[in-house]
């Protein structure tokens, strides 16, 4: 691994800039005498295979879903109480899953926009007040993983049953499954890898101190990106092919 200043750098040019064809904005709240709250940011987003629709879960605990044709807003998903963090869509069963900073994961059917099951992944009192901060199901869509701020839940999402709940030791700030498998990143340098049932494969040390997402390539070839930019390559081996940091205009 290079020390930081060898590394290599990514850099944005003016050049690079691309104007959005669509501008969707979330709607605003309205209060006492006509008064309007902030729009709420984005968090997360996620895109329907089947007819288009993007989902986005924002900051204001409603998650959204838009034709991006008319660049209207077609429903809102409205029952967590604190703002959310991410959201995957569940093709097969048409609903979207949404994970919260109120601790919970819900499940939507996106046809009325109604929950239809509330996940709790952590309910030890131990981390009390935890938050969901990212979720992802598997390719088969019978497996919900939600990385937590003390660690990972997996549920069986044809069961509703939890398989397991693992203490990683830090906030789970972002997860895929590779398969039958789960890779996780996280508030500390590593990426780690557990089985379907939570037993722990593998630990690489990663650049990033702190990662805050992680890409698979079909090669096999795991991206780790987080603070301070940084961005390091691994083999389906855990060796490490590379590292850089990326840096926009104003560096």
């Amino acid at each position: 691994m290079a020390r930081d200043a060898e590394l290599p750098s990514a850099t944005l040019s003016a050049r690079d800039h691309v104007e959005p064809i669509l501008d969707l904005v979330n709607p605003q709240h309205e209060g006492p005498w006509g008064a309007r709250s902030p729009i709420p940011e984005n968090n997360a987003i996620a895109i329907s295979k089947q007819d288009g629709s993007l989902f986005a879960a924002a900051g204001d605990a409603c998650a959204y879903c838009w034709d991006v044709e008319s660049g209207k807003c077609k429903m809102t998903f409205k029952g967590h109480t604190d703002y959310l963090h991410s959201i995957a869509v569940r093709e097969a069963n048409h609903q979207v899953v949404t994970g919260s900073e109120d601790g919970t994961a819900r499940i939507w059917d996106c046809r009325s926009g109604k929950c239809t099951q509330t996940i709790r992944p952590v309910q030890n009192k131990k981390f009390e007040g935890s938050w969901v901060g990212c979720i992802a199901i598997d390719a088969s869509e019978s497996w919900l993983a939600c990385g937590t701020s003390s660690g990972i839940s997996v549920w069986s999402l044809l069961s509703n049953e939890c398989i397991f709940n693992a203490d990683c030791g830090a906030p789970v700030q972002d997860l895929l499954f590779d398969k039958n498998q789960i890779l996780a990143v996280g508030a500390e340098p590593a990426l780690s890898r557990f089985t379907i049932n939570g037993v722990v494969v593998s630990q690489i040390k990663c650049a990033p101190p702190s990662a805050f997402s992680v890409s698979m390539h079909s090669s096999g070839m795991a991206a780790v990106a987080g603070h301070g930019g940084l961005v390091d390559v691994i083999s389906g081996f855990g060796s490490h092919l590379c590292a850089f940091r990326c840096r926009g205009l104003d560096r």
